[in-house]
Formats: C-alpha cells, structure tokens, sequence
C-alpha cells in the first residue's frame, strides 16, 4: 500500500495554536479526497494518507495543490519487521536511478532491537552488497532513502516532493475579491487563499460593451482558483447604466479613477452582505495608471474596509510567472475585453486630485446607480464538483 507522508513546514510554528491549523487542513484534505479510499492519520509533526495504488496520480495532484502543506513524500508501508523492512528497501533502491546514496533511520519505537546510527549503516550495506556502482555519499547523495520505524507500521521513502506551502484555505475569514479577465488578480487571489483566507469573487461587466465570452473567461479562471479551495461564489455586478453615467459625466481622463471608486464602493456593499472582511485585488504599483501611489490613494479613500494587493510589490513577469503555474495565464490572454479596459481613455490622468473627484461626484446621482448595481448582482456558486461548461474557452 501507498502511503502520502504529508509535512506541514509553516504550520510547526504555529505552537498552541497548531492543532486548530492541523485540523482545518485535514477537513479541506477530506473534502478534496471524499471519492477516494483514503485513511488519514496525523499527528502533531506530520500526516499519512494510506490508500490505493491505482488512485495515486490523482491524489498525489490534490495533496500538491493544497494550502498548508509544504512538502510531501512518497511512502511505502510495511511492518514493522527487520526482514520485511531491509527486502522494501531493497526492492525500492533496484527501482530508482541513483549513484550515491545516504540512509537516515528514524526509530520512534524503541523497543525495536537496533539503533538508529547502526542500522542505518546495516541497511547501507545490504544495498552496497547487492547493488553494483553505487557508493555512500552523506554530504550530498543523489536519493536519500529514509526508513522511520514505528510500532507496528514503517515507512520508508526518497527525497521529497514540493507542495504550494501556506496556510489550510479557511483559517482565516472571507475575503472579497475583484477579479477581471487579466493577468494580476487571479494572482492575487491565489496568494490570498495561500494565506489561509476565504474568498468569493467580485467580476463588473458592462453588457453590451463587454461580452458573454468575458464572463465566462471569468467563471473559467474561478474554476482554476477552486482546485485550491471547495468552492467560491462568484458576484456578477451589472456595472452598464453607472459605467455610462461615469463617461457621460466625468472628465475623460477621469473616468478610470472614477470608475474604480464605484467599485470600491460595489465591493465594500457586497463585503457586508456576505460577510467579506477585506478587499482583494491585483493592483501591482505603477503598472498602469490607476495604480500609482496617487490614484490608490484617491481610489482607496472611498472605503473604511482593509485593501489587501497581494502583487503589489511584484513586477509583470513575477506575476506572469505565477499565473502560468497555476495555470491561469492562458486564460487570461484570451481576447474578451473587461470594463475596465474597453473605454481606456488615451490619457488616463496618473496623479488624480481628490477635489475634483469629489466635484465631479457631486454633478450626478451615483448613490442610486450603486445601489441598483447591488440590488441587480448575480451570485454563481464555482464548486470543485462542478462540471465544467467552459472547456471551449482553455
């Protein structure tokens, strides 16, 4: 039998408070494994999962993809029994590729009869015995083969596998974020459920001026950020008739600046009727105008609620380089235009005036309009059970 031998990195700091982290990260292990034949057995220092051989590839890539985890290793089980233990080895060693090797023994139960240090050197020398043009290398082995002895089962495993790190999706609270079509938020979002937060999304179309394609580009990349959590509700705001307003009242060099504003504003009305703590988004500082420090500023002031900007500090290709490894990045360049990019005006002013803003506010009735925004939104549920219906845009 397989054996996932899972080891939690960050969550080992966490002292009192780790069994609460150790205990979401098995709910969220559950839920992900629920069609699967899986025992799970932890610990304060590490997790098994024992399962089938066959469901291997599958939950190997489930156990990869899961916050709170930050690396893991492919075991194999066997009793605890020194004939059984050294013929795994072997049998383990014959079938990997390697010219050096190191043998560290791992003796939890104490009552077995050898040391750790000399029966690491016995089973060194059982594999020097049997397997031609090999040698011992302590410093820097090519495969370490690690053997821990337990009560009644043992494991023995290779160097380990990388998982993605961070803390279990839910030990932290909801948080809102504002997903586009492009490249940065789903970054953003990603980073943010790495550090245990909860998200549901918030996506702005502006029909007819953006286009179904859009939503579902949308509703594709949350089908993406859902391998790293169970589900995330996905808030569809009809932002046309205020989008309209903006551009029929407000200097065109302003329109950006203003139409972030209402957003903000959206957003912070739907955090409060679902329970969101903070917004999310992928403002990366001074990539386009909107984003300098000024506009943020002017942006930001709208709002009482915590702005998290995972990327903000991260330049383009940092985070072109996370949306092609979660695997956002393909989806994202596909042609269909957001609302925020398809009436940019040619000169987006960079360094707004707080005074004007207000100003132009004052010269038309947006309160209803938001309100209307609120009212009309739509709410999807993206769940890790659902079948997708957007294969046609991957």
């Amino acid at each position: 039998m397989y054996v996932i031998l899972i080891k939690y990195g960050e969550l080992t700091t966490k002292k009192g408070n780790r069994n609460f982290f150790i205990k979401k990260l098995t709910e969220n292990l559950q839920h992900k494994l629920k069609k699967y034949d899986v025992k799970i057995v932890r610990d304060r220092s590490r997790m098994y999962l024992e399962f089938l051989n066959e469901d291997l590839e599958s939950i190997e890539k489930i156990v990869k993809n899961t916050f709170g985890i930050h690396k893991y290793h492919l075991a194999y089980m066997v009793d605890t029994n020194k004939e059984k233990i050294e013929a795994q080895l072997l049998e383990i060693a014959r079938n990997s590729q390697f010219k050096t090797f190191k043998i560290e023994v791992k003796r939890s139960d104490k009552s077995f009869p050898i040391s750790s240090l000399e029966y690491a050197s016995f089973l060194g020398g059982i594999l020097l015995k049997n397997i031609e043009g090999i040698k011992v290398d302590v410093h820097h082995p090519d495969t370490t083969f690690t053997v821990e002895i337990r009560e009644r089962q043992s494991y023995i495993y290779t160097n380990s596998a990388k998982a993605v790190g961070g803390y279990p999706v839910g030990t932290q609270e909801k948080g809102m974020l504002m997903l586009s079509g492009g490249i940065d938020s789903p970054v953003a979002g990603y980073l943010a459920m790495k550090r245990g937060m909860r998200l549901d999304a918030v996506y702005f179309e502006a029909i007819p001026h953006t286009s179904l394609e859009a939503r579902n580009k949308v509703i594709a990349l949350t089908k993406k950020l859902v391998q790293y959590t169970d589900y995330i509700h996905l808030h569809i705001v009809p932002f046309t008739t205020l989008q309209e307003a903006i551009y029929k009242n407000c200097k065109p060099e302003y329109c950006i600046t203003m139409m972030r504003r209402m957003m903000y504003r959206i957003t912070s009305q739907l955090a409060q009727k679902n329970k969101g703590l903070v917004i999310v988004n992928g403002e990366s500082i001074g990539q386009v105008a909107s984003q300098t420090l000024v506009s943020m500023s002017v942006i930001n002031s709208v709002t009482n609620m915590p702005v998290i900007r995972p990327v903000a500090c991260l330049d383009k290709l940092e985070i072109m380089d996370i949306a092609k490894k979660i695997d956002t990045y393909d989806i994202s360049i596909l042609p269909y235009e957001d609302c925020c990019t398809v009436f940019v005006p040619k000169h987006p002013v960079i360094h707004p005036r707080l005074e004007t803003c207000l100003d132009m506010e004052n010269a038309f009735s947006f309160d209803s309009l938001i309100d209307e925004c609120v009212s009309n939104t739509f709410t999807l549920k993206i769940s890790d059970e659902e079948k997708s219906e957007y294969q046609e845009l991957l």
